[in-house]
């Protein structure tokens, strides 16, 4: 079995750390945290993606803040929009190099419109892990 024969949607992570719009800037940040990732899929209520946001995002809103004298505000104000997404029908092999080349950390996976689990770059090192355990 060769490495691109691999579905990547056998390693997806399916229950990533995400958040709304309305989540506050300070919440999303303690969350991140606490589950120890460095960025989160920001969802609506449809579980439709609508961004991410990322410690960057995090720490420039804070940077901004501060000169402006305010901190805060909501995940919407502060996360990133154009978020690329994939289906479920790619090789292990393919995920990677869209990761690399697109120079992401994560990528959400959608299915009919819906957000149903991400890829990231840890998920991807797991299944070549497993692949070279065999």
């Amino acid at each position: 079995m060769a490495l691109r024969s691999i579905r990547a949607i056998d390693y997806m992570t399916k229950n990533p750390v995400t958040v709304k719009p309305s989540t506050s800037l300070f919440e999303a940040i303690d969350i991140m945290l606490a589950a120890k990732v460095s960025g989160a899929t920001v969802l609506n209520d449809n579980k439709e993606v609508v961004g991410v946001i990322s410690e960057i995002d995090c720490l420039q809103a804070i940077l901004k803040g501060t000169y402006h004298g305010e901190i805060g505000g909501t995940v919407k104000e502060f996360m990133t929009e154009e978020v690329d997404s994939v289906g479920t029908d790619m090789d292990i092999l393919a995920v990677a190099e869209l990761l690399i080349k697109q120079k992401r950390r994560r990528m959400p996976v959608v299915e009919n419109g819906k957000f149903i689990g991400q890829y990231s770059i840890r998920s991807i090192l797991n299944a070549v892990k497993e692949f070279n355990l065999k």
